[in-house]
Protein backbone atom coordinates (compact mmCIF):
# COMPACT_ATOMS: atom_id res chain seq x y z
CA UNK A 1 0.00 0.00 0.00
CA UNK A 2 1.67 3.30 -1.29
CA UNK A 3 1.88 6.64 0.60
CA UNK A 4 -1.26 7.08 -0.33
CA UNK A 5 -3.42 4.76 0.33
CA UNK A 6 -2.29 4.81 4.00
CA UNK A 7 -3.50 8.05 4.25
CA UNK A 8 -6.35 7.53 2.54
CA UNK A 9 -6.76 4.61 5.50
CA UNK A 10 -6.35 6.93 7.95
CA UNK A 11 -8.20 9.91 6.64
CA UNK A 12 -10.70 6.51 6.20
CA UNK A 13 -10.69 4.95 9.56
CA UNK A 14 -8.76 8.03 12.53
CA UNK A 15 -9.88 5.69 15.12
CA UNK A 16 -8.18 3.03 14.58
CA UNK A 17 -4.81 4.84 13.56
CA UNK A 18 -5.21 6.20 17.26
CA UNK A 19 -5.42 2.83 18.49
CA UNK A 20 -2.77 1.66 16.90
CA UNK A 21 -0.76 4.33 18.10
CA UNK A 22 -1.77 4.07 22.05
CA UNK A 23 -0.92 0.38 21.67
CA UNK A 24 2.87 1.44 20.62
CA UNK A 25 3.16 3.73 23.36
CA UNK A 26 2.30 1.26 25.63
CA UNK A 27 4.53 -1.40 24.46
CA UNK A 28 7.35 1.13 24.66
CA UNK A 29 6.18 2.09 28.13
CA UNK A 30 6.15 -1.27 29.18
CA UNK A 31 9.82 -2.17 27.89
CA UNK A 32 10.54 1.36 30.14
CA UNK A 33 9.38 -0.23 33.08
CA UNK A 34 10.11 -3.67 32.96
CA UNK A 35 14.16 -2.22 32.57
CA UNK A 36 13.61 -0.15 35.24
CA UNK A 37 12.69 -2.66 37.92
CA UNK A 38 15.49 -4.91 36.26
CA UNK A 39 17.80 -1.60 37.02
CA UNK A 40 16.34 -1.94 40.95
CA UNK A 41 16.13 -5.65 41.17
CA UNK A 42 20.00 -5.18 40.51
CA UNK A 43 20.30 -2.24 42.98
CA UNK A 44 18.53 -4.02 45.92
CA UNK A 45 20.22 -7.08 46.18
CA UNK A 46 23.32 -5.79 47.09
CA UNK A 47 21.37 -3.84 49.71
CA UNK A 48 20.02 -6.38 50.92
CA UNK A 49 23.15 -8.13 50.77
CA UNK A 50 24.90 -5.52 52.92
CA UNK A 51 22.12 -5.74 55.04
CA UNK A 52 22.49 -9.48 56.53
CA UNK A 53 26.38 -8.19 56.95
CA UNK A 54 25.55 -6.14 59.32
CA UNK A 55 22.87 -7.96 61.23
CA UNK A 56 25.73 -10.60 61.69
CA UNK A 57 28.57 -8.05 62.95
CA UNK A 58 25.56 -6.88 65.67
CA UNK A 59 24.66 -10.71 66.63
CA UNK A 60 28.50 -10.95 67.19
CA UNK A 61 28.71 -7.49 69.24
CA UNK A 62 25.66 -9.03 71.20
CA UNK A 63 26.78 -12.06 72.08
CA UNK A 64 30.61 -10.71 72.97
CA UNK A 65 28.53 -8.21 75.36
CA UNK A 66 26.50 -10.72 76.53
CA UNK A 67 29.42 -12.87 77.19
CA UNK A 68 31.71 -10.12 79.10
CA UNK A 69 28.25 -9.40 81.09
CA UNK A 70 28.02 -13.42 82.34
CA UNK A 71 31.68 -13.09 82.82
CA UNK A 72 31.34 -9.77 85.39
CA UNK A 73 28.81 -11.91 86.76
CA UNK A 74 30.52 -14.45 87.65
CA UNK A 75 33.36 -12.59 89.19
CA UNK A 76 31.08 -10.43 91.52
CA UNK A 77 29.52 -13.78 92.49
CA UNK A 78 32.86 -15.32 93.23
CA UNK A 79 33.85 -12.17 95.25
CA UNK A 80 30.57 -12.07 97.31
CA UNK A 81 31.79 -15.85 98.32
CA UNK A 82 35.20 -15.12 99.14
CA UNK A 83 33.37 -12.55 101.43
CA UNK A 84 31.12 -14.53 102.92
CA UNK A 85 33.74 -17.53 103.46
CA UNK A 86 35.61 -14.62 105.71
CA UNK A 87 33.03 -13.54 107.01
CA UNK A 88 32.24 -16.85 108.45
CA UNK A 89 36.38 -17.25 109.58
CA UNK A 90 35.87 -13.54 111.16
CA UNK A 91 32.65 -15.10 113.18
CA UNK A 92 34.25 -18.53 114.38
CA UNK A 93 37.49 -16.77 115.96
CA UNK A 94 35.41 -14.11 117.63
CA UNK A 95 33.38 -17.08 119.02
CA UNK A 96 37.06 -18.48 119.76
CA UNK A 97 37.93 -15.48 121.81
CA UNK A 98 34.52 -15.12 123.25
CA UNK A 99 35.34 -18.91 124.77
CA UNK A 100 38.83 -18.05 125.64
CA UNK A 101 37.59 -14.89 127.37
CA UNK A 102 34.68 -17.14 129.15
CA UNK A 103 37.21 -19.41 130.46
CA UNK A 104 39.49 -16.64 131.77
CA UNK A 105 36.92 -15.51 133.58
CA UNK A 106 35.64 -18.72 134.80
CA UNK A 107 39.42 -18.93 135.85
CA UNK A 108 39.66 -15.62 137.44
CA UNK A 109 36.51 -16.19 139.75
CA UNK A 110 37.95 -20.02 140.66
CA UNK A 111 41.01 -18.28 141.85
CA UNK A 112 39.34 -15.61 143.87
CA UNK A 113 36.42 -17.59 145.77
CA UNK A 114 40.14 -19.82 146.53
CA UNK A 115 42.10 -16.93 147.86
CA UNK A 116 38.26 -16.34 150.08
CA UNK A 117 38.83 -19.61 151.35
CA UNK A 118 42.11 -19.53 152.11
CA UNK A 119 41.95 -16.16 153.98
CA UNK A 120 39.06 -17.69 156.20
CA UNK A 121 41.15 -20.45 156.50
CA UNK A 122 44.37 -18.37 157.89
CA UNK A 123 42.47 -16.08 159.60
CA UNK A 124 42.74 -15.31 163.40
CA UNK A 125 40.89 -13.84 166.30
CA UNK A 126 43.70 -11.02 166.75
CA UNK A 127 42.38 -8.14 164.23
CA UNK A 128 45.86 -6.91 163.27
CA UNK A 129 47.06 -10.32 162.03
CA UNK A 130 43.71 -11.08 160.19
CA UNK A 131 44.53 -7.80 158.13
CA UNK A 132 48.11 -8.85 157.89
CA UNK A 133 47.19 -12.44 156.33
CA UNK A 134 44.92 -10.71 153.86
CA UNK A 135 47.69 -8.58 152.87
CA UNK A 136 50.13 -11.60 152.38
CA UNK A 137 47.07 -13.87 150.65
CA UNK A 138 46.48 -11.28 148.44
CA UNK A 139 50.02 -10.54 147.40
CA UNK A 140 51.55 -13.73 147.13
CA UNK A 141 48.76 -16.36 145.88
CA UNK A 142 50.86 -17.41 143.07
CA UNK A 143 53.04 -19.43 145.72
CA UNK A 144 50.18 -21.44 147.27
CA UNK A 145 48.27 -22.00 143.95
CA UNK A 146 49.66 -24.01 140.96
CA UNK A 147 49.96 -21.58 138.44
CA UNK A 148 48.08 -22.29 134.49
CA UNK A 149 48.86 -21.31 131.43
CA UNK A 150 49.76 -17.45 130.79
CA UNK A 151 46.43 -16.67 128.67
CA UNK A 152 43.87 -18.07 130.97
CA UNK A 153 45.44 -17.49 134.66
CA UNK A 154 45.79 -14.14 136.55
CA UNK A 155 48.54 -15.34 138.66
CA UNK A 156 51.59 -15.94 135.59
CA UNK A 157 54.40 -15.12 136.86
CA UNK A 158 56.07 -13.34 133.58
CA UNK A 159 54.73 -10.74 132.86
CA UNK A 160 55.18 -10.58 128.75
CA UNK A 161 54.70 -6.86 128.35
CA UNK A 162 57.75 -5.71 130.46
CA UNK A 163 59.62 -8.91 130.87
CA UNK A 164 59.59 -9.56 134.55
CA UNK A 165 59.86 -12.76 135.57
CA UNK A 166 59.71 -13.45 139.24
CA UNK A 167 63.04 -15.10 140.52
CA UNK A 168 62.39 -18.93 140.49
CA UNK A 169 63.87 -19.09 143.97
CA UNK A 170 62.03 -16.69 145.02
CA UNK A 171 58.67 -18.48 144.32
CA UNK A 172 59.78 -21.67 145.90
CA UNK A 173 59.73 -19.87 149.18
CA UNK A 174 57.78 -20.98 152.16
CA UNK A 175 54.60 -18.98 152.30
CA UNK A 176 55.44 -18.21 156.01
CA UNK A 177 58.63 -16.65 155.15
CA UNK A 178 56.77 -14.25 153.07
CA UNK A 179 53.75 -13.79 155.77
CA UNK A 180 56.60 -12.98 158.51
CA UNK A 181 58.69 -10.17 156.23
CA UNK A 182 54.57 -8.73 155.35
CA UNK A 183 53.82 -8.28 158.86
CA UNK A 184 57.11 -7.32 160.43
CA UNK A 185 57.53 -4.61 158.28
CA UNK A 186 54.14 -3.42 158.37
CA UNK A 187 53.78 -3.97 154.25
CA UNK A 188 50.34 -2.91 153.41
CA UNK A 189 49.69 -3.51 149.68
CA UNK A 190 46.12 -2.39 147.74
CA UNK A 191 45.58 -2.90 143.71
CA UNK A 192 42.20 -1.92 142.46
CA UNK A 193 42.79 -4.52 139.93
CA UNK A 194 41.51 -7.87 141.53
CA UNK A 195 42.69 -10.08 138.47
CA UNK A 196 46.00 -8.85 138.26
CA UNK A 197 48.94 -10.68 138.86
CA UNK A 198 49.92 -11.34 142.50
CA UNK A 199 54.16 -11.02 142.56
CA UNK A 200 55.93 -11.59 146.22
CA UNK A 201 57.87 -8.86 147.39
CA UNK A 202 61.86 -9.17 146.50
CA UNK A 203 63.16 -9.67 149.65
CA UNK A 204 66.57 -10.30 148.63
CA UNK A 205 68.77 -8.03 146.42
CA UNK A 206 69.62 -11.49 144.84
CA UNK A 207 66.12 -12.14 143.34
CA UNK A 208 66.11 -8.33 141.63
CA UNK A 209 66.69 -9.06 137.92
CA UNK A 210 69.64 -6.91 137.19
CA UNK A 211 72.14 -8.54 135.02
CA UNK A 212 74.97 -6.26 134.74
CA UNK A 213 76.82 -6.28 138.11
CA UNK A 214 78.29 -2.69 137.50
CA UNK A 215 74.48 -1.43 138.50
CA UNK A 216 74.44 -3.09 141.70
CA UNK A 217 77.64 -1.22 143.20
CA UNK A 218 74.86 1.27 144.97
CA UNK A 219 73.73 -1.86 146.97
CA UNK A 220 76.90 -3.30 148.05
CA UNK A 221 76.57 -1.60 151.43
CA UNK A 222 73.33 -2.95 152.60
CA UNK A 223 72.15 -6.22 153.71
CA UNK A 224 68.71 -6.41 152.10
CA UNK A 225 66.29 -4.49 150.45
CA UNK A 226 64.22 -1.61 152.40
CA UNK A 227 60.94 -2.25 152.82
CA UNK A 228 59.61 0.26 150.11
CA UNK A 229 62.43 -1.70 147.76
CA UNK A 230 61.30 -4.77 148.53
CA UNK A 231 57.18 -3.92 147.79
CA UNK A 232 57.56 -1.88 145.29
CA UNK A 233 60.23 -4.01 142.48
CA UNK A 234 57.82 -6.62 141.26
CA UNK A 235 54.63 -3.30 140.38
CA UNK A 236 57.38 -1.15 138.90
CA UNK A 237 59.46 -4.00 136.95
CA UNK A 238 55.37 -4.63 135.58
CA UNK A 239 54.75 -1.54 133.91
CA UNK A 240 52.31 -0.75 136.99
CA UNK A 241 51.45 2.94 138.13
CA UNK A 242 51.86 3.35 141.90
CA UNK A 243 51.67 5.50 144.94
CA UNK A 244 54.32 4.77 147.71
CA UNK A 245 53.22 6.02 150.98
CA UNK A 246 56.38 5.80 153.43
CA UNK A 247 58.30 7.79 155.63
CA UNK A 248 61.41 10.34 154.47
CA UNK A 249 64.99 7.82 154.75
CA UNK A 250 63.11 4.93 153.42
CA UNK A 251 65.18 3.99 150.32
CA UNK A 252 62.94 5.55 147.85
CA UNK A 253 65.38 6.70 145.10
CA UNK A 254 66.71 3.17 144.51
CA UNK A 255 62.97 2.04 144.54
CA UNK A 256 62.43 4.10 141.48
CA UNK A 257 66.20 4.31 139.83
CA UNK A 258 66.31 0.56 139.57
CA UNK A 259 63.10 0.20 137.35
CA UNK A 260 63.74 3.23 135.22
CA UNK A 261 67.51 2.44 134.65
CA UNK A 262 66.49 -1.11 133.46
CA UNK A 263 63.39 -0.35 131.38
CA UNK A 264 65.50 2.48 129.15
CA UNK A 265 68.61 -0.12 128.89
CA UNK A 266 65.74 -2.21 127.57
CA UNK A 267 65.24 -0.32 124.31
CA UNK A 268 66.96 -0.65 121.28
CA UNK A 269 69.59 1.89 120.94
CA UNK A 270 67.74 4.47 118.34
CA UNK A 271 65.00 4.58 120.34
CA UNK A 272 66.98 5.67 124.16
CA UNK A 273 67.55 9.04 122.27
CA UNK A 274 65.93 11.72 123.90
CA UNK A 275 64.85 11.98 127.72
CA UNK A 276 63.10 9.24 128.72
CA UNK A 277 62.61 9.51 132.36
CA UNK A 278 61.17 12.71 134.67
CA UNK A 279 61.48 12.95 138.22
CA UNK A 280 60.43 15.85 140.06
CA UNK A 281 61.26 16.57 143.80
CA UNK A 282 60.31 19.61 146.16
CA UNK A 283 63.94 20.78 146.83
CA UNK A 284 67.27 21.48 145.13
CA UNK A 285 69.09 19.98 147.69
CA UNK A 286 67.00 16.51 147.22
CA UNK A 287 67.75 16.95 143.89
CA UNK A 288 71.11 16.75 143.50
CA UNK A 289 70.75 13.97 146.12
CA UNK A 290 68.58 11.84 143.77
CA UNK A 291 70.85 12.94 140.56
CA UNK A 292 74.07 11.56 142.72
CA UNK A 293 72.39 8.16 143.44
CA UNK A 294 71.14 7.28 139.86
CA UNK A 295 74.27 8.00 138.64
CA UNK A 296 76.02 5.48 139.76
CA UNK A 297 73.43 3.19 138.94
CA UNK A 298 73.48 4.88 135.18
CA UNK A 299 76.98 5.11 134.53
CA UNK A 300 77.00 1.53 134.27
CA UNK A 301 74.20 1.39 131.36
CA UNK A 302 75.68 4.10 129.02
CA UNK A 303 72.51 6.58 130.09
CA UNK A 304 73.28 10.47 131.26
CA UNK A 305 71.26 11.46 134.02
CA UNK A 306 70.89 15.68 134.53
CA UNK A 307 70.31 17.41 137.07
CA UNK A 308 67.73 20.59 136.82
CA UNK A 309 67.14 23.57 139.47
CA UNK A 310 67.07 26.97 139.98
CA UNK A 311 69.74 29.39 141.56
CA UNK A 312 71.74 28.42 139.22
CA UNK A 313 72.82 29.63 135.54
CA UNK A 314 70.82 27.65 133.02
CA UNK A 315 73.36 27.36 129.93
CA UNK A 316 75.44 24.17 131.72
CA UNK A 317 71.66 22.44 132.15
CA UNK A 318 70.42 23.37 128.95
CA UNK A 319 73.76 22.20 126.99
CA UNK A 320 73.39 18.59 129.84
CA UNK A 321 69.89 18.10 128.67
CA UNK A 322 70.38 17.73 124.63
CA UNK A 323 72.17 14.55 125.68
CA UNK A 324 70.30 13.56 129.02
CA UNK A 325 67.94 10.56 129.19
CA UNK A 326 66.92 10.88 132.68
CA UNK A 327 66.44 14.42 134.14
CA UNK A 328 65.93 15.42 137.96
CA UNK A 329 64.56 18.38 138.63
CA UNK A 330 62.50 21.13 140.82
CA UNK A 331 59.24 21.80 139.15
CA UNK A 332 59.56 25.69 138.73
CA UNK A 333 63.61 25.36 136.74
CA UNK A 334 61.98 22.87 134.83
CA UNK A 335 58.42 24.72 133.66
CA UNK A 336 60.56 27.41 132.45
CA UNK A 337 62.87 25.65 130.29
CA UNK A 338 59.77 23.74 129.17
CA UNK A 339 58.35 27.37 128.15
CA UNK A 340 61.18 28.32 126.57
CA UNK A 341 61.26 25.42 124.40
CA UNK A 342 65.04 24.42 126.04
CA UNK A 343 63.91 21.13 127.51
CA UNK A 344 62.07 18.40 125.77
CA UNK A 345 60.10 16.06 127.51
CA UNK A 346 57.77 14.54 125.20
CA UNK A 347 58.99 10.90 125.01
CA UNK A 348 59.36 10.42 129.03
CA UNK A 349 57.46 7.40 129.48
CA UNK A 350 58.65 7.27 132.93
CA UNK A 351 57.21 9.89 135.24
CA UNK A 352 58.27 10.15 139.40
CA UNK A 353 56.81 12.53 141.39
CA UNK A 354 59.01 12.33 145.07
CA UNK A 355 57.53 13.94 148.33
CA UNK A 356 54.44 14.78 146.87
CA UNK A 357 52.64 15.97 149.71
CA UNK A 358 56.21 18.42 150.05
CA UNK A 359 55.45 19.48 146.74
CA UNK A 360 52.24 20.90 147.26
CA UNK A 361 52.72 22.25 150.45
CA UNK A 362 55.02 24.53 148.77
CA UNK A 363 52.53 25.02 146.06
CA UNK A 364 53.74 23.25 142.69
CA UNK A 365 50.27 21.43 142.22
CA UNK A 366 49.91 23.66 139.09
CA UNK A 367 53.87 23.38 137.87
CA UNK A 368 53.37 19.73 138.35
CA UNK A 369 50.34 19.20 136.40
CA UNK A 370 52.36 21.56 133.39
CA UNK A 371 54.75 19.04 133.63
CA UNK A 372 52.82 15.80 133.20
CA UNK A 373 50.67 17.35 130.22
CA UNK A 374 54.10 17.65 128.39
CA UNK A 375 54.84 13.69 128.85
CA UNK A 376 53.20 11.27 126.66
CA UNK A 377 49.76 9.78 127.82
CA UNK A 378 51.13 6.20 127.55
CA UNK A 379 53.58 6.18 130.63
CA UNK A 380 54.54 4.69 134.19
CA UNK A 381 53.70 7.17 136.70
CA UNK A 382 54.54 6.68 140.38
CA UNK A 383 54.28 8.97 142.97
CA UNK A 384 56.06 8.82 146.69
CA UNK A 385 54.53 10.47 149.84
CA UNK A 386 55.30 10.60 153.55
CA UNK A 387 52.21 11.29 153.92
CA UNK A 388 48.38 10.87 152.25
CA UNK A 389 46.13 13.77 152.37
CA UNK A 390 42.83 14.57 150.23
CA UNK A 391 45.47 17.04 148.15
CA UNK A 392 47.63 14.16 147.26
CA UNK A 393 44.95 11.68 146.21
CA UNK A 394 43.13 14.15 144.80
CA UNK A 395 46.16 14.89 142.55
CA UNK A 396 47.05 11.52 142.31
CA UNK A 397 43.51 10.47 140.43
CA UNK A 398 44.15 12.93 137.46
CA UNK A 399 46.45 11.22 136.29
CA UNK A 400 47.53 7.84 136.96
CA UNK A 401 45.74 4.58 135.73
CA UNK A 402 45.03 1.83 138.38
CA UNK A 403 47.44 2.56 140.50
CA UNK A 404 48.84 0.45 142.92
CA UNK A 405 49.15 1.61 146.07
CA UNK A 406 51.86 0.20 148.50
CA UNK A 407 51.88 1.73 152.81
CA UNK A 408 55.04 1.02 154.86
CA UNK A 409 54.85 1.74 158.74
CA UNK A 410 51.68 1.34 160.84
CA UNK A 411 50.17 4.30 160.06
CA UNK A 412 47.97 2.63 157.37
CA UNK A 413 45.49 5.99 157.42
CA UNK A 414 48.92 7.95 156.06
CA UNK A 415 48.26 10.91 158.04
CA UNK A 416 51.12 12.84 159.53
CA UNK A 417 52.65 11.61 162.48
CA UNK A 418 56.44 10.88 164.27
CA UNK A 419 58.36 8.51 163.04
CA UNK A 420 57.84 5.22 165.47
CA UNK A 421 60.93 4.22 164.82
CA UNK A 422 63.24 7.28 166.33
CA UNK A 423 63.12 7.95 169.82
CA UNK A 424 62.03 11.30 170.62
CA UNK A 425 63.01 12.91 173.54
CA UNK A 426 61.19 16.76 174.16
CA UNK A 427 62.39 19.04 176.80
CA UNK A 428 60.68 22.44 177.69
CA UNK A 429 62.36 25.13 179.02
CA UNK A 430 63.51 28.65 179.51
CA UNK A 431 64.62 30.75 175.95
CA UNK A 432 67.75 31.53 178.01
CA UNK A 433 68.48 27.86 178.99
CA UNK A 434 68.51 26.91 175.27
CA UNK A 435 71.97 27.36 174.62
CA UNK A 436 73.58 25.58 177.53
CA UNK A 437 71.40 22.43 177.24
CA UNK A 438 72.22 22.41 173.68
CA UNK A 439 75.80 22.22 174.46
CA UNK A 440 75.44 19.56 176.50
CA UNK A 441 73.39 17.04 174.60
CA UNK A 442 76.25 17.86 172.03
CA UNK A 443 79.46 16.57 173.92
CA UNK A 444 77.26 13.96 175.49
CA UNK A 445 76.07 12.37 172.33
CA UNK A 446 79.82 13.13 170.53
CA UNK A 447 82.06 11.65 173.40
CA UNK A 448 84.20 8.78 173.55
CA UNK A 449 83.77 6.25 170.88
CA UNK A 450 80.82 8.31 169.38
CA UNK A 451 83.09 11.36 169.09
CA UNK A 452 82.55 11.16 165.14
CA UNK A 453 78.87 10.74 164.93
CA UNK A 454 77.17 13.13 163.35
CA UNK A 455 74.35 15.32 164.53
CA UNK A 456 71.98 17.55 162.81
CA UNK A 457 70.63 20.36 164.53
CA UNK A 458 67.11 21.85 163.06
CA UNK A 459 66.59 26.00 163.82
CA UNK A 460 62.93 27.31 162.92
CA UNK A 461 64.00 30.35 160.93
CA UNK A 462 67.27 30.92 158.99
CA UNK A 463 68.53 34.00 160.86
CA UNK A 464 67.88 31.53 163.81
CA UNK A 465 70.25 28.67 162.41
CA UNK A 466 72.98 31.15 161.81
CA UNK A 467 73.25 32.26 164.96
CA UNK A 468 73.22 28.78 166.34
CA UNK A 469 75.63 27.77 163.71
CA UNK A 470 78.24 30.67 165.23
CA UNK A 471 77.72 29.97 168.75
CA UNK A 472 78.70 26.17 167.95
CA UNK A 473 81.84 27.09 166.27
CA UNK A 474 82.80 29.45 168.98
CA UNK A 475 82.76 26.67 171.00
CA UNK A 476 85.44 24.55 169.14
CA UNK A 477 83.11 22.11 167.04
CA UNK A 478 82.92 21.31 163.56
CA UNK A 479 80.30 22.79 161.64
CA UNK A 480 78.73 24.04 158.39
CA UNK A 481 74.81 25.60 157.64
CA UNK A 482 72.67 25.01 155.30
CA UNK A 483 69.32 27.45 154.73
CA UNK A 484 67.71 29.54 152.09
CA UNK A 485 70.08 32.81 152.59
CA UNK A 486 72.98 30.53 151.01
CA UNK A 487 74.21 30.47 147.93
CA UNK A 488 73.82 27.14 145.73
CA UNK A 489 77.16 27.01 146.26
CA UNK A 490 77.51 27.62 150.01
CA UNK A 491 74.81 24.83 150.30
CA UNK A 492 76.21 22.10 148.19
CA UNK A 493 79.45 22.90 150.07
CA UNK A 494 77.99 22.48 153.96
CA UNK A 495 75.84 19.26 152.70
CA UNK A 496 78.77 17.51 151.14
CA UNK A 497 81.46 18.29 154.03
CA UNK A 498 78.58 16.47 155.90
CA UNK A 499 78.02 13.68 154.28
CA UNK A 500 82.00 13.11 153.77
CA UNK A 501 82.05 13.80 157.99
CA UNK A 502 84.13 16.48 157.40
CA UNK A 503 82.06 18.20 160.07
CA UNK A 504 79.87 16.40 162.47
CA UNK A 505 77.52 18.93 163.07
CA UNK A 506 75.14 20.27 160.27
CA UNK A 507 72.63 23.24 161.75
CA UNK A 508 69.82 23.45 159.26
CA UNK A 509 66.08 25.04 158.50
CA UNK A 510 63.53 22.87 157.14
CA UNK A 511 65.26 22.91 153.62
CA UNK A 512 67.32 19.71 154.82
CA UNK A 513 63.92 18.27 156.53
CA UNK A 514 63.86 15.26 154.23
CA UNK A 515 66.81 14.18 152.45
CA UNK A 516 66.57 10.79 151.51
CA UNK A 517 68.79 7.67 152.24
Amino acid sequence: MGKRAIAEVVAEDPVAVSSDSLSRKKSRKDKSEKSKKRSAGEEIEPAANGSVEDEVEDEASKAERKAAKKAKKEAKESKKAKKAKKALAEDASESDEAAAKAARKAARKAEKKKLKNLEKGESTADDTTAASSKVVSEATSAATSKPESPITSPESLVDTSSGYSEHPELTNLPQSQIDSFLTSKFVTIDDPLPAARKLRPIIDFKYLPVANEAMRAPFASFSAPTPIQAATWPALLSGRDMIGVAETGSGKTLAFGVPCIRAISALPKKEQRGVKAVIVSPTRELASQIHEQLVKMATPANLEVVCVYGGVPKDPQIKALRTAHIVVATPGRLNDLIGDGLADISKAEYVVLDEADRMLDKGFEEAIRQIIQCTPSKRQTLMFTATWPESVRKLASTFMQSPVKINIGENTTGELRANVRIKQIVEVMDGKDKNFRLLQALKQYQSGKNKDDRILVFCLYKKEATRVEDFIRQRGFRVAGIHGDLSQEKRTASLEAFKKGAVSLLVATDVAARYDQ
